[in-house]
C-alpha cells in the first residue's frame, strides 16, 4: 500500500548561491556523510529531504539531520531514516522508501514513494 508520493525539484544554481551566502547551511541541512559532495549532488539530496517530508504528509517537527540519503557505487539512493523522520514513518505505517534522484543541467529532482 502506498502511504504517500513527494516530488521536489531544486534550481542547482540558486542553491549554490544560498550555500554559498550562508555556508553554515551546510551543517544545518546535511549529515556528515552528505556535506562534501558536490553541489549538484547536495541538491539532489536537499530535493530528497523535501520529497520525503512531502510523502510523509509535511509534518512539522522532522529534523534535517535525522535522513541520509545514501548511495554506493552501482547501486541505488537509499533513504536511511531515524529520529523525529522514522518515528513520523513508522506512526504512518511506512515499511519502506523508494527513491529516484537526478541532476542534470540547471536542476535537481527528487521522487520518493513511501510503501506500507
Amino acid at each position: 500500500m502506498i502511504v504517500g508520493i513527494g516530488v521536489d525539484v531544486v534550481d542547482i544554481e540558486r542553491f549554490r548561491r544560498t550555500i554559498e551566502r550562508t555556508p553554515r547551511l551546510r551543517d544545518k541541512l546535511f549529515t556528515e556523510p552528505e556535506r562534501d559532495m558536490p553541489i549538484e549532488s547536495l541538491a539532489a539530496r536537499f530535493a530528497a529531504k523535501e520529497a520525503i517530508a512531502k510523502a510523509l504528509g509535511s509534518p512539522g517537527g522532522m529534523l534535517w539531520h535525522d535522513v541520509t540519503i545514501r548511495r554506493a557505487t552501482g547501486q541505488r539512493p537509499t533513504i536511511e531514516a531515524e529520529g523525529t523522520v522514522a518515528a513520523t514513518a513508522s506512526d504512518l505505517g511506512v515499511r519502506v522508501f523508494h527513491l529516484s534522484l537526478s541532476h542534470d543541467g540547471p536542476v535537481a529532482t527528487a521522487m520518493v514513494v513511501a510503501e506500507g
